[in-house]
């Protein structure tokens, strides 16, 4: 019996492998961190806001939505709370049909923007509130021991609110976004955590516990993440760079996702 060529033989067997483990390819993830353009109070650091809706601002709004559609994302995932996710999207329609003006937070600004260009009927939620930075026991025990690390982290607290403000009285929109995911500045924005970790440390680990429910609470959303992207998507995550900086650590051991820089779309 003749042997069949080689190219013969492996189309012959290609053909007999179900169409969906042909395109199975891992999906592809893009983390992008950002401050919050409208911060709702709830962050460590306290800023004051800028102002997006500049002339500058917006049309760098409009030629980094662009630039990030050149990712061709099939699914946007956006920090707002997942109760809420009706109502957001419901707001999304609104703005596809003209009929929504949108606001200074980055879901908006940022999210709507690339979900439209992308040609989305929806955008997705990655956050989670079922578990928050559990830090009050450890602000009691601190106060009651008077811990040298709570004073620490007060200074350091103080640092960073300084050079945050500063930073954002001298860069652009750019150049704020770009310091934003430069990776120096994601160690320290980690580091504010582990800064108060060892307070209580062999007496209750106080410290420990509160530095432990802030990392939960960011496994959970890169739980969602995992969730949503599924073989083949190209996934773009948007939020805070105090969760971003976690997930980004994450989504580098993770072998079942492909991660994707976000330093050329600036």
């Amino acid at each position: 019996m003749p042997r069949l060529p080689i190219a013969i033989v492996c189309s012959l067997i290609l053909s007999l492998i179900p169409l969906p483990l042909l395109a199975a390819q891992p999906a592809q993830v893009m983390l992008f961190g950002t401050f919050h353009f409208k911060d709702a109070g709830l962050d460590t650091v306290k800023v004051k806001d800028i102002d997006v809706f500049t002339a500058a601002n917006q049309a760098y709004m409009e030629a980094l939505t662009q630039r990030l559609q050149g990712f061709k994302p099939t699914r946007v995932l956006l920090e707002y709370n997942p109760e809420n996710d009706e109502l957001i999207n419901e707001r999304y329609r609104e703005y596809l049909a003209g009929n929504y003006e949108l606001g200074a937070n980055e879901i908006y600004q940022l999210g709507f923007r690339i979900a439209k260009l992308a040609g989305h009927e929806r955008v997705y939620s990655f956050d989670n509130r079922e578990v928050g930075w559990q830090a009050e026991p450890m602000f009691e025990y601190a106060k009651e021991n008077d811990s040298p690390e709570m004073k620490n982290f007060n200074k350091i607290i103080e640092t960073y609110t300084a050079e945050d403000e500063q930073a954002r009285a001298s860069m652009s929109l750019k150049e704020l976004l770009q310091r934003q995911n430069d990776p120096a500045n994601e160690r320290l924005n980690m580091d504010l955590y582990l800064a108060t970790n060892s307070i209580g440390a062999g007496d209750g680990y106080a410290g420990a516990a509160a530095t432990a429910s802030w990392w939960e609470r960011n496994f959970y959303m890169y739980a969602n993440i995992q969730q949503l992207a599924e073989p083949g998507e190209r996934v773009i995550a948007i939020g805070g760079t105090g969760h971003i900086a976690i997930l980004k650590q994450l989504l580098a051991i993770d072998k079942r996702l492909e991660g994707v820089p976000v330093d050329p779309y600036f």
